[in-house]
């Protein structure tokens, strides 16, 4: 009764308190990447810690997220990888929802994690880095072609190139299956919660309304549920019930 998928409760508790630590932290690298401020100061120190105000939203999230982490991956390299990239996944939602942007020094962290993270699973398979590698062209891709011919036909700028780069970057991260569905699920929320958000008024006709929240809404998802799942329940929206099995 003390384990659950073969791991000890404490651990649990023990990585529950790691993501309350790090979504505190989370606070504080938010406010500073969406004024363009270096993160690592000694400012966090001397005037944000002694004083810190607690977000309770924020760090039971990312406590939250860690302890799915660990069920769902248990002691796997994915673990480590995914533990990193969540809570910057969230300061992306939280920044683009608060600022419509999404900081390049964010994107590139990520990028620079989903790079790493490629070339040790290249060591075992250099097809896993393959896959990477042409995720983030995919990703990158799809986004920019949008973003091109949306402002082409529209006349003004239909996607931020902040969601360019952020797609690119999840691409080398999760790799080509997945940023295609992490791209259709965002496509897909996106036009639902729009639809929503004008029917209910709480968004007007002429406002603009932020797509990188819809993208790490998409990510979460795919990271959390199995692969064969997602793809069915996508076949199953897109062919309105009529795929089988």
């Amino acid at each position: 009764y003390m384990y659950i998928h073969d791991i000890h409760i404490l651990y649990y508790f023990f990585i529950g308190l790691l993501g309350i630590g790090v979504g505190q932290f989370m606070n504080w690298a938010n406010d500073r990447l969406e004024n363009h401020e270096k993160v690592f100061t000694k400012e966090f120190w001397i005037g944000y810690l002694p004083h810190m105000k607690i977000n309770c939203k924020l760090i039971f999230s990312i406590a939250i997220i860690y302890i799915a982490l660990l069920y769902f991956f248990g002691w796997q390299i994915e673990l480590l990888e995914y533990m990193i990239l969540a809570p910057m996944f969230l300061a992306a939602f939280i920044i683009d929802y608060r600022k419509q942007i999404i900081p390049n020094r964010l994107t590139l962290t990520i990028f620079e994690v989903g790079l790493v993270f490629a070339f040790i699973s290249g060591i075992s398979s250099v097809n896993i880095f393959v896959d990477r590698l042409l995720g983030m062209v995919t990703g990158a891709g799809i986004f920019l072609l949008i973003t091109l011919i949306g402002g082409a036909i529209a006349g003004k700028e239909a996607m931020g190139f902040g969601d360019v780069k952020i797609m690119g970057a999840l691409g080398l991260v999760f790799g080509l299956s997945d940023i295609i569905m992490i791209s259709v699920l965002s496509f897909l929320l996106g036009a639902v919660i729009s639809i929503v958000l004008l029917v209910t008024k709480k968004k007007g006709t002429d406002e603009y309304i932020p797509f990188g929240p819809f993208i790490i809404i998409a990510t979460f998802i795919v990271m959390l549920v199995p692969h064969n799942i997602m793809l069915l329940v996508l076949l199953k929206i897109f062919t309105l019930g009529m795929y089988q099995v």
